[in-house]
């Protein structure tokens, strides 16, 4: 490439002195008949053609050829570059000096003109790559116009770097054996600058390593690499360089968020199919249930009384339909509440109240264990459904009594903030260190000692508990005991209770 530029240099000057030979010959035949100063008018106008045409360096030289030849062909006396009237050497100045003028204008008009259009090819070839980036669908396809780009424009080569999950920078396409220049990469992707990198550094030397910057964070490295290091490092390149790394940046992060998108709708289709499921066969499932239970009832009342073991078989049918029953139950609550189905009947109402009824309705699985109550004096009313909330102390209630099996179990309740803060407490074997939020989640089953639990159930307890607390304007976590035990803790904002007016007696 560089020889090439040499030789159309040389051609240049060539035709720069090719020009001025045929001006003196074109202009040979008018000696004596045209005056001299029209002469020096065709030279000039040489001098001002070569430099539109040429540039300046061809320019130059026209013009000490123009006042030579004219010298030489056209001052007396002829054929000698000796001058017999002292005026010609003002001539030959003032000849000089406008034709250099000329030429310098001339030529940087050209360089101007020159550069405009290829400001304005680059300005199209930029957005045709545009374009194809806001059509790619893969990162290969990125990678793929980007390196056709540099190659057709610049002459050089390119490898785009992409962070996988953990941070580490992929190479598109596969880099040489070893990629010795991955250090320098990840540097210029971890830092967010530019690097040069040498030959003594990396196999894709010389080369520049350009971060993908997007208006959120670095996306990855473009690294551009060639033969020689003016054709990634001179600094008439580094404008469209950037450009063409801007626009990778952008075109990679539509990728990805085209990806989160994708994601985050698939898990929506999923959950609302899911909703859907339960839903459905929660509701189907529930009058045959009612069937089995009013019949396994019957069974027991049946006179004559059945046989002891005919009569053991039906009280167990009446069970298991019971405890099938309240889990279909509960899968019709979990898709009720998931799809905002199941209305909240809100009451400003006592805390104790609430917690009153859901120790009655659980008295048989507590039974034989010490239940602490511990509700601060200052409590005022809630805003809450009392049916819901009710069904939240009992899950947490049944938790506690499978868990930590022969513990005391303590609730307490308090006012941090703006909000009720209510706690079930015991002194079980806890939590395990990893459990975190996902005790929470639909079907997730308790474990302890970093082992599943072998009690009954399918792990929707804790997941609706945390949905109806959700739908009161609160939050629920768990949290490890530093004694040993696990405490489930909610919260319920306080709201401002309504004023009630006191009866008078008349």
């Amino acid at each position: 490439m560089r020889e090439s530029n040499s030789s159309s240099r040389i051609g240049d000057y060539f035709r720069a002195a090719l020009a001025c030979v045929a001006t003196t010959l074109l202009t040979l035949p008018l000696h004596g008949v045209v005056d001299a100063a029209n002469i020096v008018m065709i030279f000039l106008l040489v001098v001002a053609l070569v430099a539109m045409r040429l540039g300046s360096g061809p320019a130059i030289l026209a013009a000490f050829a123009g006042v030579a030849l004219f010298d030489f062909f056209f001052v007396e006396p002829r054929f000698s570059m000796a001058v017999v009237d002292a005026q010609y050497l003002i001539t030959f100045a003032v000849m000089l000096a406008v034709a250099l003028v000329i030429g310098q204008l001339a030529a940087r008009l050209r360089e101007k003109a020159l550069l405009a259009a290829r400001r304005e090819d680059e300005m199209r070839a930029l957005y045709d790559m545009a374009k194809q980036l806001s059509g790619a669908i893969a990162a290969q396809q990125v990678a793929d116009i980007v390196r056709r780009f540099l190659r057709s424009r610049l002459e050089v080569e390119a490898v785009l770097y992409l962070p996988r999950d953990d941070d580490t920078l992929a190479a598109i396409p596969a880099p040489l054996e070893g990629d010795p220049c991955q250090a320098h990469v990840q540097a210029v992707y971890e830092q967010g600058q530019p690097m040069h990198l040498v030959a003594e550094e990396s196999a894709y030397a010389p080369g520049l390593a350009l971060p993908l910057v997007s208006p959120l964070r670095t996306r990855g490295v473009l690294l551009v690499f060639g033969e020689h290091a003016e054709q990634v490092c001179a600094a008439e390149r580094r404008p469209l360089l950037d450009a063409v790394a801007s626009l990778t940046a952008i075109a990679v992060e539509r990728l990805h968020y085209g990806d989160v998108a994708q994601k985050v709708t698939l898990d929506m289709e999923s959950e609302r199919l899911r909703s859907t499921l339960l839903s459905a066969v929660s509701h189907d499932l529930r009058t045959p249930l009612t069937v089995l239970v009013g019949l396994a009832d019957s069974l027991t009342l049946a006179r004559p009384a059945l046989p002891a073991a005919a009569l053991e078989s039906a009280l167990a049918i009446r069970d298991q339909a019971l405890r099938l029953s309240g889990l279909v139950h509960n899968l019709l609550d979990m898709a009720r509440l998931q799809t905002g189905k199941l209305p909240l009947n809100r009451e400003w109402q006592p805390l104790e109240e609430v917690v009153g009824s859901s120790l009655q309705a659980m008295a048989g699985a507590l039974a034989g264990r010490e239940i602490r109550v511990d509700l601060a004096p200052n409590l005022p009313p809630l805003e809450f459904d009392a049916v819901l909330l009710e069904r939240v102390f009992c899950n947490l209630l049944e938790n506690a009594a499978k868990y930590a099996p022969q513990s005391d179990i303590v609730i307490a309740a308090r006012i941090v903030g703006a909000s009720a803060e209510i706690s079930v407490a015991d002194s079980g074997p806890g939590l395990p260190p990893d459990a975190g939020e996902s005790v929470f989640e639909m079907f997730e089953r308790g474990r302890h000692s970093g082992t599943a639990s072998a009690t009954s159930g399918v792990g929707l307890g804790l997941a609706i508990c945390r949905a109806i607390v959700g739908a009161h304007g609160g939050r629920i976590w768990a949290e490890r005991r530093a004694p040993g035990g696990t405490r489930m803790a909610l919260t319920l904002p306080l709201g401002t209770p309504p004023v009630l007016e006191e009866e008078t007696g008349e």
